[in-house]
């Protein structure tokens, strides 16, 4: 599972002209389910998540967590984390899970991550969606489930 991490202000999805999801501070995550992403994947990705210390404590540090900062996060699905861009001038998708697969493991990480106490709302699989946000510090993290055990 791979997730962009947003450390925001404020940020918001819009599908057809409504909006489907915000959050006020906390975390604006894009997550991809890969291929052969399962739920375990999904469950320790948002458990990492919640963990990481990526906001500011009374010293200014990165030392405080989502769950440490009562924050919420706005999760949206976003395919395109799998781009393969190695050949050529348009990128490859073959390794996101199938449609069915990301749709249910989306879900499945939204719903960890509320299961943490994590105040979370979510944008649309599959829409066209308008994300808009105030990125704050900028902090942005990229987190792949490969590249840990």
């Amino acid at each position: 599972m791979r997730v962009l991490i947003q450390r925001v202000a404020q940020a918001s999805v819009t599908v057809d002209d409504q909006v489907v999801g915000r959050t006020g501070p906390g975390l604006l995550i894009l997550v991809c389910a890969m291929r052969d992403d399962d739920d375990a994947a999904a469950d320790k990705m948002a458990a990492r998540v919640a963990r990481l210390r990526i906001f500011r404590d009374d010293q200014g540090r990165m030392n405080r967590s989502l769950q440490d900062t009562g924050g919420s996060a706005l999760v949206v699905s976003q395919f395109t984390l799998a781009a393969d861009t190695r050949s050529g001038n348009r990128p490859g998708f073959s390794s996101a899970a199938a449609p069915d697969d990301g749709r249910r493991l989306y879900e499945r990480f939204a719903q960890a991550l509320r299961d943490l106490g994590i105040g979370t709302e979510t944008g649309r699989f599959g829409a066209d969606m308008q994300v808009a946000l105030v990125n704050d510090g900028p902090v942005t993290i990229w987190l792949d489930s490969a590249d840990r055990d």
